[in-house]
């Protein structure tokens, strides 16, 4: 699986992007996709992650605000970003893991053997 991320720019606070993820393979629809972002400094952490079924997590200071979604047929996960924060300027990156069973949806970046190249977000305020 091959891993594009892209959909990142410069945006005032309060603002929205929409992060996409295109993905090349056949083992998409068996994967388990995922949200990550790394501000410098800081270790990297889960933002939201979609299962193959569906259910999505999400890391409780985006809730309400982030939505993510994906498209099996274009191969696609999408993270919708509301009302941004200075403090979430990061470097975003998608993952996919393909080892997942049906209802899990993995946390731990470790276990997601697939990596986009990261798309940087920076929110101004």
């Amino acid at each position: 699986v091959q891993l594009q991320a892209s959909g990142g720019g410069l945006v005032q606070a309060g603002g929205s992007l929409r992060l996409s993820c295109a993905a090349s393979g056949r083992s998409f629809s068996r994967a388990a996709m995922g949200w990550f972002r790394q501000a410098p400094g800081k270790e990297r952490e889960l933002v939201a992650a979609i299962g193959r079924g569906g259910g999505a997590i999400y890391e409780d200071s985006v809730k309400g605000r982030f939505t993510i979604s994906r498209d099996n047929a274009k191969k696609m996960v999408y993270l919708q970003m509301n009302s941004l924060k200075p403090e979430e300027t990061a470097v975003y990156y998608c993952a996919a893991d393909t080892n997942a069973i049906l209802s899990h949806v993995p946390q731990d970046p470790g276990v997601y053997e697939y990596w986009g190249q990261g798309t940087l977000v920076t929110v101004s305020s």
